[in-house]
């Protein structure tokens, strides 16, 4: 009996050192996992040059101000009291401007050159801003978003060649990322400040901030940067044989339908979305601004380490963008359990998985798909996929719903994503038959 109670004494005074040990072992691993996959996280944004450093921070300044569009669909039906037709023809309006300002974009862009386009676009674009809030009629604000946008988005294709001057040809894609990366950052930021302008001092705020962040953020380039001319980097991995012109490249029109399909679905984020978090579940914008920063903040952890770890295993580019765009279709499929408010967030992390894996890879896949010479032709036509997308996505996603309801939309969103994923399977198997004739 002696004996025994000695042994549980022992073994008592023993234990709480066995669990220090492991406690310190778990303790110890768990620390090295952390520091490794931020060592490896960080190597991600190494080899960049200056330029392209201070083109992601005024990408970030500027769209961490862009505070209008997630709320412009909200603000035109509540505080200026538009039908969803009227609504849904000014987004036409905004995405015809558009259109007209890429194609404008690229243009000026190989005549005089994408620095003097990036500083004019901006700056101008700014200062509309300030003027647009006090137009509160159907038809001007028809007139004035058009007109807005095509000096906004004559940016960027310009943007696109100045990455083709300033970044190396081996780092282009994560420079792309990189760049995307700060987009999503500053909405991640941006939406959840809007949100509190707008619960602060209305609307209005909102146009002041934007064309500030407009001017600011386009001086600091001008100031940082210098011009440079544009670099023909030859790295065509993708290329199409023996194609003499754009409009000769099948795979690439096919392509195009994919990227239409994906901005589509995807800008219902902007347009259709907000409006629906509040007729269904009573969702204040501030809550909504909130859900919007969830997709940036989830764009900011895992977009440049997607991109990072894809080009080290060398996967087709257009095997992930199957991928993306199954996963963003599957976001709208979700939508339809509409008895629950938990469901928006699962569906946005998913859309914003599929927008991780389908536009960085969309971008690369554009760039390495066009002939050398080219470029400028094909980054016009997927530049422009993107802004006929916001016409089209607007416009159908609000008659469907004044017609039909939010899960008709919602149906209809999740189904052309099915049919695009497919058109990817074609272009993946044409794209086999190219590399074999």
């Amino acid at each position: 009996m002696e004996i025994l109670c000695k042994n549980s004494l022992k073994v008592t005074k023993q234990q709480p050192i066995c669990v220090t040990k492991f406690s310190n072992f778990v303790a110890n691993n768990l620390f090295i996992m952390l520091k490794t996959a931020f060592t490896h996280y960080i190597n991600n944004f190494k080899g960049f040059s200056r330029e392209i450093w201070i083109l992601t921070l005024v990408t970030f300044i500027n769209r961490a101000g862009t505070m209008v569009l997630p709320f412009l669909s909200k603000y035109l039906k509540e505080d200026l009291h538009f039908t969803y037709n009227q609504v849904g023809w000014i987004m036409v309006s905004f995405g015809l401007g558009s259109m007209l300002g890429s194609w404008l974009g690229g243009k000026l862009s190989d005549k005089i050159g994408f620095y003097k386009i990036m500083i004019f676009s901006l700056f101008t674009s700014g200062v509309s801003l300030f003027f647009v809030q006090y137009i509160t009629t159907f038809w001007a604000l028809c007139a004035a978003m058009f007109l807005l946008m095509v000096i906004a988005d004559m940016f960027r294709p310009a943007m696109f060649v100045s990455l083709g001057a300033y970044a190396k040809p081996e780092n282009r894609t994560r420079a792309l990322t990189l760049v995307r990366l700060a987009v999503n950052l500053g909405f991640a930021a941006g939406p959840a400040l809007g949100g509190l302008i707008i619960m602060g001092i209305g609307y209005q705020g909102l146009f002041w901030v934007d064309g500030s962040s407009c001017i600011i953020s386009i001086l600091i380039f001008a100031l940082l940067v210098k011009e440079k001319k544009k670099v023909t980097h030859e790295d065509k991995v993708e290329s199409a044989k023996s194609v003499k012109s754009v409009f000769h490249d099948t795979i690439f029109w096919v392509f195009l339908f994919v990227s239409f399909v994906t901005a589509m679905i995807f800008f219902q984020l902007f347009t259709t979305l907000p409006l629906y978090h509040n007729e269904k579940f009573g969702l204040s914008e501030f809550q909504t601004g909130l859900l919007m920063t969830l997709n940036g903040l989830l764009i900011f952890a895992l977009e440049m380490p997607t991109v990072g770890f894809m080009e080290r295993k060398a996967f087709p580019k257009i095997k992930i963008i199957i991928l993306g765009s199954f996963i963003m279709s599957l976001s709208f499929f979700l939508l339809l359990i509409n008895i629950w408010a938990g469901i928006l967030v699962i569906a946005m992390i998913c859309i914003s998985i599929g927008e991780i894996l389908t536009f960085p890879f969309s971008n690369a896949f554009a760039l390495s798909r066009a002939p050398r010479g080219q470029e400028g032709q094909y980054m016009a036509l997927y530049t422009m996929s993107f802004s006929l997308a916001h016409i089209v996505s607007s416009k159908v996603g609000f008659e469907i719903i004044s017609r039909m309801g939010y899960q008709i939309n919602w149906l209809f969103m999740g189904c052309i994503g099915v049919a695009a994923t497919f058109c990817c399977f074609w272009i993946r198997k044409a794209l086999l038959d190219e590399k074999i004739s």
